[in-house]
């Protein structure tokens, strides 16, 4: 049983308005806070068809999303998440603002207060440290998109407490989700996995192993995964996925992460995968 039953969440993108939902449909109440109030208003707009077609589904009522709804309150205040037992941080994935925002929590938020954050790249010791709550601070990694996707990983920075590890697993729990506990590092868990496997992918279509379609296939068929690492790369971005390589390479220095350099040279085509059309494949 998780015994916090409001959070704060700021920074109301796709991350930040899946959270909401998640939390909101499992009955907690939600203070979800974003710079502007259109941002705030297409939030809870998102969330609301989301759960619109979850309905349509069968699964859930119309009283049970009215309900939810009226768990998240939309604000453009950080004086609202005074109630919050856990803020969780899902701005863009920048570490001076980062870092901003979890100094302005400092002065705000009580000193029992947890705060976590939804990074996936940034050293959450480094952003711990930038706190005066280091021992209250922690990654909680969702993956998107967030209702649907079961995995948390929780990320110990080197001054995380076992209390603070244990309210946010138990309440990581309580959303339904199944939570991972990681150590701080670059990539995580499955980042530092994924990726480097996708990176892999372009040297198999690099040296004419196969065609693109068969490496997919492949990994689809035989290893069971729901979509092909060259297909992936195009959703994630190519560009994502060349900076991900490139802080391992800086982080790690193993010459194992080194990007592959048709990943290099498509990207330095602006063939960045479906946002620009063309990546591996055309769209």
């Amino acid at each position: 049983m998780s015994n916090i039953q409001t959070v704060g969440i700021i920074g109301s993108g796709t991350m930040g308005n899946g959270i909401a939902q998640a939390c909101a449909t499992s009955g907690m109440q939600v203070v979800l806070v974003d710079i502007a109030q259109a941002a705030v208003d297409k939030a809870l707009a998102t969330v609301s068809s989301s759960l619109d077609r979850l309905i349509k589904k069968e699964k859930m009522t119309v009283a049970e999303k009215d309900a939810a709804l009226a768990r998240i309150k939309g604000s453009t205040n950080y004086e609202d998440l005074k109630g919050a037992q856990l803020v969780i941080e899902a701005a863009t994935e920048n570490e001076a603002l980062k870092v901003k925002i979890l100094q302005q929590l400092d002065g705000l938020l009580g000193a029992d207060v947890i705060v976590a954050t939804n990074t996936s790249s940034i050293s959450i010791t480094k952003l711990a440290a930038a706190t005066q709550r280091p021992d209250r601070f922690i990654g909680m990694h969702f993956f998107n998109p967030v209702p649907m996707m079961a995995l948390v990983e929780i990320i110990r920075g080197l001054q995380t407490s076992d209390a603070t590890h244990d309210a946010v697993k138990a309440m990581a729990e309580a959303l339904g989700k199944t939570p991972i506990t990681v150590k701080n590092a670059p990539g995580f868990v499955v980042n530092r996995i994924l990726v480097p496997m996708i990176n892999e992918a372009f040297f198999v279509l690099a040296e004419g192993l196969a065609t693109a379609e068969d490496i997919d296939a492949g990994m689809k068929l035989g290893c069971n995964q729901p979509i092909g690492p060259l297909a992936l790369a195009d959703m994630i971005g190519l560009d994502v996925c060349l900076a991900v390589m490139n802080v391992y390479m800086a982080e790690y220095n193993d010459s194992k992460y080194r990007p592959a350099p048709l990943l290099k040279e498509m990207v330095a085509a602006g063939w960045l995968g479906r946002k620009t059309k063309r990546g591996v494949y055309t769209y």
